[in-house]
């Protein structure tokens, strides 16, 4: 799995132009048409380490609208694995875009109840998975394991400009973790919660500890949810269609279009230095658009 290095396109817009704060874009929304973003990053070393094994059926949990259960079902279809999605909740028929293009792709689903999904990473969970479909390689929730935090890391090194800031979205801080480990102490990493709450950032420290990354140059805002995962106001979905107006970018309402909106009010109420260079990660999610309307 390889690709050629996503372009980094800069962002011409007046607002940011008064406020003297440089805006660039890594469009890694780019780097796959369906194992977009931070999901091929992500599933890269995932991948290869279960063909290292041996494994040809691939399990992962999500949510009904996730990116990852999306990028996993095109990954399995692409370079033949079964897959098999553990999907938060109960059945929905019709299924919604981002599974009937998984169930399309060859996944199979299995519906957990909310408390025992809570559970997941527990062994008894995964034993009775176990016992219903047999051995498979297991990728978590998101993605997020120490193969993908070495694929996010690669992120860094296609980077060959100068900057203050580097941006990114987070879900389950996988990304933002492979970002930290991959700068190495260099600039500043901000990252954008799409969910309500502060956990995300004990998380990343975890996660930051599991993996013997000691870097504290990185910090996470947790004011531009909107109200949580995947909830959206018309203030958010009229940013993101005026975005891709005027600078032809299309962001997601989910990570993307949060982190982006956020960006710029953060710009505007001077957060930012005068003089300051940003880069903000595009991590893909696009296929997310569709049950916005987008």
């Amino acid at each position: 799995m390889e690709t050629l290095p996503t372009p980094i396109i800069p962002i011409q817009d007046p607002k940011l132009a008064e406020k003297g704060v440089e805006l660039m874009v890594k469009r890694e929304d780019l780097n796959h048409p369906v194992i977009s973003g931070n999901k091929w990053r992500k599933l890269k070393y995932n991948l290869a380490e279960a063909k290292k094994q041996g494994q040809n059926r691939l399990l992962t949990f999500g949510g009904a609208y996730s990116n990852h259960i999306y990028a996993t079902a095109g990954a399995g279809q692409a370079f033949g694995f079964e897959t098999i999605g553990v999907i938060r909740g109960e059945e929905h028929l019709p299924l919604n875009p981002t599974l009937a293009f998984a169930s399309k792709a060859g996944m199979y689903f299995h519906y957990m109840d909310r408390a025992t999904y809570r559970k997941k990473s527990e062994e008894s969970v995964i034993k009775l998975l176990k016992q219903q479909y047999g051995d498979f390689y297991l990728i978590p929730e998101g993605g997020t394991n120490a193969l993908a935090i070495q694929g996010c890391e690669e992120i860094i090194e296609e980077i060959d400009t100068d900057y203050d800031y580097l941006c990114c979205p987070i879900g389950t801080g996988g990304t933002i973790s492979g970002l930290i480990s991959g700068l190495k102490g260099r600039s500043e990493i901000l990252g954008f919660s799409s969910l309500k709450g502060d956990f995300l950032h004990e998380e990343v420290v975890r996660l930051l500890k599991q993996y013997g990354i000691h870097y504290t140059n990185w910090s996470i805002n947790t004011d531009y949810h909107f109200g949580g995962y995947a909830r959206i106001k018309p203030a958010l979905l009229n940013f993101i269609k005026d975005f891709e107006q005027n600078q032809q970018v299309p962001l997601d309402p989910v990570y993307t279009g949060k982190m982006m909106f956020g960006i710029y009010d953060l710009v505007q109420s001077g957060f930012f230095p005068k003089g300051t260079k940003i880069i903000a990660i595009h991590t893909g999610g696009l296929q997310g658009r569709a049950g916005f309307g987008l």
